[in-house]
């Protein structure tokens, strides 16, 4: 029989719980639901990003970069989770694809802050603006160049215009509002 010290020292040694692929499952779920809700401006906005966000703050970066992981797995695979209800790899690999795999840079980025400089409310809130930017970054490059392939040039101001610029007051409302969200589950519930 175990003792409950080794118990304790398996699960520390484990690369990822029940729990924490639990939590990863649910927030992967929660990045897809988000992506579906649309507000109908000029420009859709959706909560995909607002769903990232949640992912990263409430569980940290190793379980909130595999939540993210398993969102786009779930996409590529064919299900229906990405914004309008799209998936597949045509989607991933379409002009605004990389967007979608920035999430997973951001992701990376905010796990690799979080285990080399560590983890508080300073540190989460330049790590999320510092991956939005870098997922900003990366699907605009990405946008540019599938569109001058399948369409014709872009300037990459223009494609900041198009798919960075009308977002930006969005994406910092939805970020502040998952840090709230993010700090007030934390202190509720243990994940």
């Amino acid at each position: 029989m175990q003792t409950t010290e080794t118990a304790v020292q398996n699960r520390k040694n484990a690369f990822m719980t029940t729990k924490d692929m639990a939590l990863t499952a649910m927030f992967a779920v929660l990045i897809a639901v988000c992506s579906w809700i649309s507000i109908p401006l000029a420009v859709p906005i959706t909560l995909q990003t607002f769903g990232v966000f949640c992912a990263l703050a409430v569980l940290g970066g190793k379980r909130g970069f595999f939540a993210v992981l398993v969102y786009i797995l779930l996409g590529a695979a064919g299900l229906p989770v990405f914004a309008g209800f799209k998936s597949g790899i045509g989607t991933l690999f379409g002009s605004t694809g990389g967007y979608i795999v920035g999430f997973l840079l951001m992701a990376g980025v905010y796990w690799l802050a979080e285990k080399f400089i560590g983890d508080n409310a300073v540190i989460r809130v330049i790590m999320l603006v510092a991956g939005l930017a870098l997922c900003y970054l990366f699907g605009t490059v990405w946008f540019v160049k599938i569109y001058t392939r399948d369409t014709g040039a872009i300037t990459m101001m223009k494609a900041l215009n198009l798919c960075v610029i009308p977002f930006l007051i969005w994406d910092g409302i939805k970020l502040a509002a998952a840090l709230g969200i993010s700090e007030t589950l934390k202190r509720r519930i243990k994940i």
